[in-house]
């Protein structure tokens, strides 16, 4: 019989847990085309097989917690193609659906497998939205209030769905962070907060790492704390950074490949390999993170290769 841990019991265990990489990353290598503003959650209308296909990519790598289709899903964003807040909420609750869904397909066939794997609602930044890179910027020009309204729906949606975790993701603003704190403390679902950063002390609004991680300290909904998005080589000193300023939480990283990225064409330049990461992963492991995995551009061969190394 599988055991169904929690997401607290699994940090128990003597070995990091295992997320998945970059959702859009796979999509991507299957040929789907994902380059408009919704990115991987345009497929929840036009190919929602395609996601249960790159979430089951991920779960044969050994990720042990995936993630949902819905990191640049939203109200708005679904209302930029004439859908209404119901119709939006439908999609992005079939995003749990899809993701379960390719969770029973693989303990199905993996019936040896020692626990069944997360499921992490993805729950993107104010700037995934715009779809204009803001979330590597996090200086939106807007008010608290318009953070907290855009947030605060998706985020009670996504608590009172099938999922396990929580992921907010991305966090580029100080700002924003402060608006979440707020919210999260109404939420029953355990919850995780990663920050972009743009070097190895600050955010990407240039807060420092310990300040807004000292927000979550005392926040019992959020069980984690830690970056993605985020070039590698910064990854080892801010986990030491957020273990000091929030250390009653475990601290996740999961950066991106650390090739770069330009917003102007969607292209991306430089190369990682499998083994680069697995190594990498070592030393996010030593410097402190109990869960660990990738970004943008890490695929189901660099989760595996982190497999081989962590386990």
């Amino acid at each position: 019989m599988t055991d169904r841990l929690s997401l607290l019991e699994a940090l128990d265990r003597d070995r990091p847990i295992l997320i998945d990489g970059g959702l859009a990353t796979q999509l991507e290598a299957q040929g789907c085309d994902i380059g408009n503003a919704l990115w991987s959650a345009s497929l929840l209308r036009s190919n929602p097989e395609a996601i249960v296909q790159a979430t089951r990519a991920y779960l044969d790598a050994g990720a042990e917690c995936v993630a949902t289709a819905t990191y640049q899903a939203s109200r708005e964003g679904f209302a930029t193609l004439g859908l209404s807040a119901d119709q939006a909420n439908e999609l992005m609750l079939l995003s749990v659906d899809l993701a379960v869904r390719a969770r029973d397909e693989y303990l199905a066939t993996n019936p040896d497998i020692d626990f069944v794997p997360f499921i992490a609602a993805s729950i993107g930044p104010y700037g995934a939205m715009l779809h204009d890179g803001s979330e590597y910027k996090g200086k939106y020009g807007v008010t608290a209030e318009t953070l907290r309204d855009f947030h605060e729906a998706r985020l009670r949606l996504f608590d009172e769905s099938e999922a396990d975790v929580l992921a907010i993701e991305t966090i580029p603003s100080r700002l924003e962070a402060e608006v979440l704190v707020d919210l999260l403390a109404d939420c029953d679902t355990p919850a995780w907060i990663s920050f972009s950063c743009g070097d190895d002390t600050h955010i990407s609004d240039g807060a420092p790492i310990t300040e807004v991680a000292a927000f979550f300290n005392d926040l019992p909904a959020v069980v984690a704390v830690g970056v993605n998005c985020t070039p590698p080589q910064f990854v080892p000193e801010l986990v030491r950074k957020i273990r000091s300023a929030a250390p009653s939480k475990s601290v996740i990283a999961y950066p991106n490949s650390g090739e770069v990225y330009c917003v102007d064409d969607n292209s991306w330049s430089g190369t990682v390999t499998p083994g680069d990461c697995a190594s990498a992963a070592l030393t996010w492991v030593d410097a402190g993170a109990s869960i660990v995995g990738g970004c943008c551009r890490m695929g189901p061969e660099h989760i595996q290769a982190m497999r081989d190394a962590i386990t």
